[in-house]
């Protein structure tokens, strides 16, 4: 099992930056593909972007080009960076966690951290 904490949300203004940061427990971390997850007020919760554990990464359309993810198997974190940010990017942030073992997968979430996007 792994906890997730979540990490540098907060307000900024449309066009600004930020990073946000997952750190992971436990000593497997490197066998999790990661992913972060956003869910806006009134919307379902949608893959915002994903690295396996080989480092491939996958992007959701609404953030292609302008976020950017990143893990450290060392530290045991996760990283999104997020530049160009839009009003419509304001949501909370999940962090997720991935174990696939044979065919069968089971994730783990953070507790997800707010990003406001706002002049």
């Amino acid at each position: 099992q792994v906890q997730l904490v979540e990490s540098g949300g907060g307000l900024v203004q449309p066009g600004g930056s930020l990073r946000l940061s997952c750190a992971a427990s436990g000593n497997i971390f490197s066998f999790y593909a990661m992913g972060w997850y956003r869910r806006a007020p009134g919307k379902q919760r949608e893959l915002v972007a994903a690295v396996t554990r080989g480092g491939s990464t996958d992007y959701g359309d609404a953030v292609k080009g302008r976020f950017t993810i990143s893990r450290d198997d060392a530290k045991h974190t996760v990283l999104l960076q997020m530049n160009s940010l839009k009003p419509e990017d304001t949501a909370v942030y999940y962090c997720n966690a991935r174990l696939t073992i044979a065919s069968t997968s089971t994730n783990f979430w953070g507790q997800g951290t707010q990003v406001n996007v706002s002049s």
